[in-house]
């Protein structure tokens, strides 16, 4: 496993690369390259994906555990999308960046709409969808204590899943409409899309709050029993 020795460096990258480095990249393609080089976008964006978790890795064998447990999360919310109506690849990747950190929680959310899309059908929206699912996931990693210690804040945290899930991908059925950001147009898609918000809000409610405490506690039992 790689590990970034400086410490500056790290810092930076955990910030730089989901705040920015992958959301520049995910625009560019789709304004400049008008979504045509999506299987390129995100191929850049599972790279980055896979640096910010590098960046968040202490040591090697710990980062290794790490890595194969995050793979397992992945797998698990990958299936989750072949579940009618309610898919729980949301409430994963909340549970990796809550037990596994905010780096893992990202990598779990993108590389999941990666590989899933490789059935469902990958598209210029592939992107949209790895940013969505992967800055959620990173943001339940850096909020992880409240979310452990407040099921009602794991609630309100799954509802704002859902909202910033649609809210992101409002954003590539715009510029995919209309081929440049429109607030009116915004508005309508958000608008439009009111109904799947609140079904997917609720099943990520649902899922977290069925998974918190079985899953979390077996999670805290693996991350003592291999040191992670």
């Amino acid at each position: 496993m790689i590990v970034i020795k400086s410490t500056a460096l790290r810092k930076v990258l955990k910030i730089f690369i989901p705040c920015v480095l992958i959301p520049a990249a995910i625009i560019f393609g789709e304004t400049v390259l008008e979504g045509k080089r999506y299987a390129a976008v995100s191929l850049i964006a599972a790279i980055l994906a896979l640096v910010l978790f590098i960046a968040g890795v202490e040591r090697k064998k710990s980062g290794s555990r790490r890595l194969v447990i995050t793979a397992i999360m992945t797998a698990l919310a990958v299936l989750g999308r072949f579940i009618p109506v309610f898919k729980p690849v949301t409430a994963v990747a909340v549970m990796s960046g809550m037990y596994l950190g905010k780096e893992a929680g990202f990598l779990t959310g993108a590389i999941s709409a990666l590989i899933s899309n490789f059935y469902f059908g990958q598209g210029p929206w592939t992107p949209f969808q790895m940013l969505s699912w992967g800055i959620i996931g990173y943001f339940a990693g850096v909020i992880q204590v409240l979310l452990k210690k407040n099921k009602g804040f794991l609630a309100v945290y799954g509802t704002i899943a859902g909202i910033v899930y649609s809210l992101i991908m409002d954003v590539w059925t715009v510029l995919w409409y209309s081929g440049e950001i429109s607030l009116e147009l915004y508005l309508a898609a958000m608008v439009t899309a009111l109904p799947h918000t609140a079904l997917y809000a609720v099943s990520n409610v649902v899922f977290l709050l069925a998974m918190s405490k079985p899953f979390g506690s077996r999670m805290e039992r693996i991350k003592i029993k291999y040191g992670i």
